[in-house]
């Protein structure tokens, strides 16, 4: 029976299977005694978080069927024990503080090599907690500073703002190249411009950063 504790219980959310596949792959090297179960979406997370003893949840932030507020509060009120790993293509300087400080323990960027992953894992069991070097130099810089960081979109005009806040209803191009008199193709290049400058590549992205930043 004790054995079985040991064995350290680890569930992998994300909507890419080729994505989990390699975590898990890569999670096994480490440690090979884990037992590590997988889900694409935010409903089954929340099934198998209440049917199962967990150790540490591995999330991605875009998933089908829920946000990454609501998985967190979710997890917080049912499994406050469960530690809550974020691992997430978006860019770690603009998003990752904000995660932490939504209640998760610890922010991975899907761009980070095997070693790092490592470093994550051992860290986030052991003590719940983990943050590169970057995000911790951040972190410094901001109690000394007093202030967060500012807003990513403080960067986008006022009209990249409307059309991004336009793009996060669901509306086409079409129809937002009609409501606001503009071609399509300036409407495309607006889209183009607050990707880039945001740092994200799909509309699904963009409405869970304008969410995060209460947009």
């Amino acid at each position: 029976m004790n054995n079985k504790k040991n064995n350290e219980r680890i569930i992998v959310a994300d909507d890419h299977g080729i994505v989990r596949m390699g975590l898990i792959q890569t999670i096994k090297r480490f440690r090979p005694d884990a037992i590590v179960s997988e889900v694409e979406d935010f409903k089954s997370l929340y099934k198998v978080i209440l049917k199962e003893e967990l150790d540490l949840a591995i999330m991605d932030v875009n998933m089908p069927n829920g946000s990454i507020q609501e998985a967190i509060d979710y997890i917080k009120i049912h499994k406050p024990q469960l530690k809550i790993l974020i691992f997430s293509s978006q860019d770690e300087e603009l998003y990752a503080m904000r995660y932490l400080k939504m209640g998760v323990g610890g922010y991975l960027s899907k761009q980070s090599s095997t070693a790092v992953i490592e470093t994550a894992l051992t860290a986030m069991l052991r003590t719940g907690r983990y943050a590169s070097d970057d995000l911790k130099e951040a972190m410094f810089l901001e109690s000394l500073n007093g202030a967060t960081k500012n807003s990513p979109f403080e960067s986008l005009s006022d009209r990249e703002l409307q059309i991004a806040n336009k793009l996060a209803e669901g509306l086409p191009l079409k129809e937002i190249s009609n409501q606001l008199n503009l071609h399509s193709s300036t409407i495309s290049t607006y889209k183009n411009r607050l990707f880039e400058k945001l740092k994200i590549r799909s509309v699904p992205e963009l409405v869970e950063i304008l969410r995060l930043y209460n947009q």
